[in-house]
């Protein structure tokens, strides 16, 4: 049995602070609210977050963050990507060299271009840290369905120790050293979902769906090994797998503010309108950064930019896109190599 520490009560840090209860760990889960600590407490329920579903008895609430991190093996971040550094700060002063850490946020931070664990990495620097990441919902976690994802982290250890503690028969840890890749395909996902969003909104069908998805990945792709990851990370459950998830669920956040886009809302109504952090809105612009300091087309998460922060009509974006310059779909085929 292990002691965690899950920090942020929204909906993926309740879900995740459940499943390693059902795995027989002690685990606190805290919150920055005192209020919201205390009505969990109370009812054992994240009525906000999580409707309707019952959570573990010996599952420990607190808005005390440090009694939350005292002596624990693990630490879960599932902050918003937005306030990871924030916290981590705050952290500090509470936690021994070597503490081990993960981060279940998918993001990029805007103006150092840094992602989730380099942030942590950046802050806590004597922090062994990873990530833990993939197509996952947390509204279906919670009910205990068939779930598959992917622990990262330069130290094996760390992977294989955070593989050991949440892997059980609903959810399947598989585990990987391309953290890099890892974190672009979580973070670029979101971007794409919300282009997949403003086309249903636009009334489109699953031709474009399709086209989103596939043009999508290979745009988070080259992005990704122009950094330094590798190619077939974004082939699967944190690449591609967490694509298909994002873009299609009717749980996806991100879509459904593309959604609302889509339909004639401003960004800013859209994000109200949903009333959750929808991690793509803040992680687009330092897409777009990326694309231009590795030099990497990224027509898509370029026009979803133009639309969230330029005003520009959705249906203009699908415009642009439909009329670019032709291509070939693969630049490196040549016709002589096929004959």
């Amino acid at each position: 049995m292990a002691d965690i520490s899950v920090l942020g009560a929204g909906s993926w840090g309740t879900a995740l602070a459940a499943l390693l209860c059902d795995n027989g760990h002690q685990v606190v889960l805290w919150s920055h609210r005192k209020e919201q600590a205390e009505e969990l407490n109370s009812s054992h329920v994240n009525q906000s977050k999580l409707p309707g579903v019952g959570l573990p008895e010996k599952l420990r609430f607190t808005s005390d963050l440090e009694e939350a991190l005292s002596e624990k093996d693990l630490i879960v971040f599932a902050v918003p990507s937005k306030a990871e550094r924030e916290t981590a700060e705050k952290c500090k002063a509470y936690l021994p060299a070597g503490q081990r850490i993960i981060t279940v946020s998918k993001g990029i931070e805007e103006d150092s271009l840094m992602t989730q664990v380099e942030i942590l990495k950046d802050v806590l620097p004597d922090a062994v840290v990873g990530i833990l990441s993939g197509p996952s919902h947390a509204e279906e976690v919670v009910l205990r369905q068939p779930t598959l994802v992917v622990a990262g982290s330069e130290s094996r250890d760390l992977a294989i120790f955070v593989q050991e503690l949440f892997m059980n028969e609903n959810f399947r840890v598989y585990v990987s050293p391309d953290v890099l890749g890892i974190e672009v395909g979580g973070s670029l996902k979101n971007v794409i979902a919300l282009a997949a969003g403003m086309s249903d909104g636009l009334g489109f069908g699953d031709n474009a769906k399709a086209a989103l998805i596939t043009r999508g990945i290979k745009e988070i792709s080259q992005l990704a090994v122009a950094m330094g990851g590798r190619e077939e990370t974004l082939s699967g459950l944190t690449g591609i797998g967490d694509l298909i998830v994002t873009c299609q669920s009717h749980h996806s956040r991100n879509r459904r503010a593309g959604v609302y886009i889509g339909q004639g809302m401003k960004t800013k109504e859209a994000m109200d309108k949903v009333a959750m952090v929808v991690e793509g809105v803040y992680s687009a612009k330092a897409a777009q950064k990326l694309g231009q300091k590795y030099g990497v087309e990224l027509p898509i998460i370029s026009e979803v930019n133009r639309v969230l922060f330029e005003n520009k009509d959705p249906r203009e974006a699908v415009l642009s896109l439909m009329t670019r310059d032709k291509k070939k779909e693969v630049e490196l085929y040549k016709w002589s190599d096929f004959r």
